[in-house]
C-alpha cells in the first residue's frame, strides 16, 4: 500500500504495547544483570520507546494494522463450522461400496509362518 497521510495512527495501543515489552524485558534484565550493568539496559530500554513508536507510525501510515487478538480468533470460529451442502448438489454421490480391501479393518496383509 502507498503511503496515505490520512490513515490513523492508534497511539493508545502502540503505547500500550510497548509499555507491556518494557515492563517484561526490565525484570528480565533485573534478574540476569542483577549485578552487573542493570542502569545501562534500562537505558537501552527507555531508548527503544521512540524508535518502536515511530516504526509503528510508519507503519500505520502505510496501511499495516495488525489484527488484535480477538479478531485473531473469529476466523478461525468461522472455518471451524461446517458449511452448509444442499443435499441435491450433483457433484455428491453416494458412498461406494464396502470392498475387501476397504471394510472394517480386515486389510492386514497376513504374517507367513516362519520356519524354524
Amino acid at each position: 500500500m502507498a503511503w496515505d497521510s490520512s490513515r490513523p495512527v492508534p497511539w493508545q495501543r502502540l503505547t500500550r504495547e510497548w509499555l507491556i515489552y518494557v515492563a517484561v524485558m526490565a525484570a528480565i534484565l533485573f534478574i540476569f544483570f542483577r549485578d552487573s550493568g542493570f542502569v545501562g539496559a534500562l537505558a537501552g530500554l527507555l531508548v527503544s520507546g521512540p524508535l518502536y513508536l515511530a516504526f509503528g507510525y510508519v507503519m500505520a501510515k502505510f496501511g499495516y494494522q495488525r489484527r488484535s487478538l480477538k479478531e485473531m480468533k473469529t476466523p478461525q470460529a468461522k472455518r471451524a463450522e461446517p458449511e452448509e451442502k444442499s443435499t441435491t448438489a450433483p457433484s455428491q454421490r453416494p458412498k461406494p461400496a464396502p470392498t475387501r480391501r476397504t471394510s472394517g479393518g480386515g486389510n492386514r496383509p497376513k504374517s507367513k509362518q516362519r520356519r524354524r
